[in-house]
């Protein structure tokens, strides 16, 4: 039987499952009364792992939930078509299907043999978890011109693999190989 947790225990990236279905909590704001005979509230901003929807929502101190049957499985990326995106598990070997609206803007860092893990919910793909950096080439880049750095601005866009574009350095050139940062969707330094 899974572990139950109380909602005053309940902070933020817990992960927990409300109404049949996974949660993780962005924020928790306790309200303790000063009456006497008061119930202590949590109010938990939360986010449905399944469709992603983002909500308030007020539980009284002592409510319970279950801890839900997720697990981080290691995946490699294969490719993407109209249907969805494939991973291939790294466990059990089999190939994972994530809809569209499960990775976000994910495919803006992923690229053939990319290394993720993927969220599982009761056994089933319900999202992927992203490294905190990736390596990606600089496919395409205006040349740096002598004197650019006079106008204030060190930096120049840069088209990336996999199409995302972000600002760079104007030493950088076509070829190179970056690190991103998949968080800020910033420039880290070069590979």
């Amino acid at each position: 039987m899974a572990a139950l947790i109380e909602a005053i225990h309940v902070k933020r990236k817990i992960m927990f499952e409300f109404e049949n279905a996974p949660y993780v909590c962005l924020d928790s704001d306790i309200t303790t009364p000063t009456a006497r005979g008061g119930q202590t509230l949590v109010r938990l901003k939360m986010r449905n792992l399944l469709t992603g929807a983002v909500f308030e929502k007020s539980f009284k101190a002592g409510d319970k939930f279950k801890e839900p049957d997720m697990v981080l499985v290691p995946a490699t990326y294969l490719y993407s078509d109209d249907d969805g995106s494939y991973f291939l598990d790294q466990e059990s070997f089999e190939t994972l299907t994530l809809r569209g609206e499960m990775l976000g803007d994910a495919l803006d860092y992923l690229i053939d043999g990319s290394a993720v893990q993927i969220h599982k919910y009761n056994g089933n793909p319900i999202g992927l978890q992203l490294p905190i950096f990736v390596e990606l080439h600089v496919s395409f880049t205006e040349p740096a011109v002598r004197g650019d750095t006079s106008s204030g601005s060190s930096t120049k866009l840069a088209r990336l693999e996999t199409g995302l574009e972000i600002r760079v350095p104007l030493f950088l050139r076509e070829g190179e190989k970056i690190k991103v940062s998949t968080e800020s969707r910033e420039f880290v330094g070069r590979a």
